[in-house]
């Protein structure tokens, strides 16, 4: 009986390891896990605002997808005495980046999730080496958007102003009956002297 009960004890044991080994391989898999892979590389990206990005983001090159963010931490940058963000993202050995690239946050798709993007740059004789710095340009926070609309609403009420005002070209245009005076006669003067639109008046010789 006990011999039954310890084989019983030995199946369920093997049975629940064996489980538990496919569940770590779905969870990598699912992951995309590649702490054993050889074909990878870390590189620093620094940002003064990263706009949400979160870790196991893209990171593309070209529009290509060839890593992903693995971190997100705060550094203090001594040389400019300010405190900025650096993404670490893992990056495929088989893709050479110029170190003059342009570096991005950029938006995928309609759910807006933020990855990093790589613009390959021309100096392919110095590349980026493993575990370097690249500074990165910071995208637009949105009170940075509402104040550019904000002004840009405010030109156009000053433009409008203007207009009702019959102040400036457009302004005069609309409302100051001499400008459609001398348009009429412009228009009927090449109506009859069409030749005028192909020909420059010759300018009258000064008196001496």
């Amino acid at each position: 009986m006990l011999f039954g009960r310890s084989k019983l004890e030995l199946k369920v044991g093997i049975f629940v390891f064996i489980g538990l080994a496919i569940l770590m391989i779905f969870i990598l898999a699912i992951g995309d896990f590649r702490t054993w892979s050889m074909g990878y590389s870390q590189v620093n990206f620094i940002f003064n605002f990263v706009n949400g990005v979160k870790i196991g983001a893209p990171v593309r090159f070209a529009g290509v997808g060839i890593g992903e963010v693995k971190g997100i931490n705060f550094v203090f940058l001594p040389q400019e005495n300010k405190t900025k963000v650096k993404i670490s993202g893992w990056i495929r050995n088989d893709v050479k980046i110029p170190s003059d690239s342009s570096i991005w946050i950029n938006t995928l798709g309609l759910l807006g999730e933020k990855y990093v993007e790589i613009m390959p740059g021309k100096n392919y004789d110095k590349l980026v080496k493993p575990d370097a710095d690249l500074m990165g340009d910071d995208p637009l926070a949105m009170h940075e958007v509402g104040n550019i609309a904000k002004n840009i609403a405010s030109d156009i009420d000053e433009t409008v102003l203007k207009i009702k005002n019959a102040q400036g070209t457009i302004g005069r245009l609309l409302y100051e009956d001499a400008i459609y005076r001398d348009l009429e006669e412009l228009v009927k003067d090449l109506k009859a002297h069409p030749w005028k639109l192909f020909f420059k008046t010759k300018e009258k010789p000064l008196k001496k």
